[in-house]
């Protein structure tokens, strides 16, 4: 008992300047990456999703996570997946999992490549936008 009393300031030194040691590292990987327990979720949930959906992976041109640099939706969470088709290589589709019951959505926002290299934003019907979308501009506040 008499070692344990002697080192218990050393054992609380080192773990207190492992913490911040560590903190700088962290920050920095979720400022660049996200967060990780979102980029699993959408990861998890989302690729199922669009296979129920019936599309195959010769359908899809890309697909991934990103972590959008705006609010979205406080309902979902932060990172999305992004799903460019085949056969409409100019519009890039969002899907996003819902933080309390986990259910995927599409969201009816979806960037469009102009041939000049823009992307705009596009609301109205393409091939791809399924009946019940969201928007990921709502709930913001």
């Amino acid at each position: 008992m008499k070692t344990v009393k002697k080192y218990k300031g050393w054992i609380i030194a080192f773990i207190a300047v492992s913490i911040l040691m560590v903190t700088p590292y962290a920050v920095s990987y979720y400022l660049n990456h996200g967060n990780p327990y979102h980029q699993y979720m959408v990861n998890k949930y989302i690729p199922p999703y669009i296979e129920e959906q019936g599309y195959t992976k010769e359908d899809i041109e890309m697909a991934g996570y990103i972590e959008p640099k705006y609010l979205i939706n406080r309902d979902y969470l932060h990172g999305h997946y992004e799903v460019v088709f085949k056969d409409e290589l100019d519009i890039t589709y969002f899907y996003g999992v819902e933080k309390w019951n986990h259910k995927v959505k599409q969201f009816c926002e979806r960037d469009t490549l102009r041939p000049d290299g823009v992307i705009d934003i596009t609301k109205g019907n393409t091939k791809h936008l399924e009946k019940d979308c969201i928007n990921s501009m709502d709930n913001r506040d």
